[in-house]
């Protein structure tokens, strides 16, 4: 399963590439406004020093929600680096945009996916990436994974190359279950990635492994 980091922040982005697991970087308006982005020359350089950073994918998410719109911010996203990937809302319009685009050899991401459904007619449009919101079918006391497991049968079963991306993840245990369950990809906070790192028996292993390195040292160092 691939990683990917939903984030703005380059310096959260730098540490994920540094850690040696990072696949991709997902990223939307609300996320740019949160690291104080605002304007569209400043939010297109913004994308620019993300896709300088990682070796992999970068969604980055149009703003239009009506046809001409998408197909003329996706032309001017994708000028920006050739790991763009345009992010297409899961809308009437945003399906038709999908299927020009891929058309046309643009790398689309279809988000705000809640039903199979919905993954399923992004995927018969040409989306490469399909996004479901698991952490917010949470939420409303819905089972995202069992989501995320309809997809997976629905794309095995017709041989879909368009790969799932989790997304609105919450904490480790939704990234561990992605995996479980079959998700080509987990985009999630620089937070829940390092939880994954974490363990209590691993800490106090290695403490006693070091306090008996240690010991044996001091044992060594009487002897001689």
């Amino acid at each position: 399963m691939k990683f990917f980091i939903d984030t703005a922040n380059l310096a959260q982005i730098k540490e994920a590439q540094e850690l040696g697991v990072l696949d991709g970087v997902t990223t939307n308006p609300s996320l740019m406004a949160k690291e104080g982005i605002v304007g569209k020359q400043n939010i297109m350089d913004h994308y620019r020093k993300i896709c300088e950073i990682v070796t992999g994918d970068v969604s980055a998410e149009v703003i239009s929600t009506n046809y001409d719109g998408m197909l003329k911010e996706a032309a001017e996203l994708v000028k920006i680096h050739p790991r763009i990937v345009v992010k297409i809302p899961m809308i009437k319009d945003g399906v038709k945009a999908i299927k020009y685009l891929h058309g046309e050899g643009v790398k689309v991401n279809c988000t705000l996916i809640f039903t199979a459904g919905q993954a399923l007619l992004a995927a018969k449009a040409g989306a490469a990436y399909v996004s479901p919101f698991i952490g917010r079918l949470d939420d409303i006391a819905t089972d995202g994974m069992e989501l995320i497991a309809q997809i997976r049968l629905i794309f095995d079963n017709y041989n879909y190359k368009c790969e799932i991306l989790a997304a609105s993840i919450r904490h480790p245990v939704h990234i561990v279950k992605c995996a479980e369950y079959g998700a080509d990809v987990a985009t999630c906070p620089l937070s829940s990635i390092m939880a994954l790192l974490k363990h209590p028996l691993t800490d106090i292993g290695l403490e006693k492994f070091l306090a008996d390195y240690h010991a044996s040292q001091k044992a060594e160092k009487v002897k001689s």
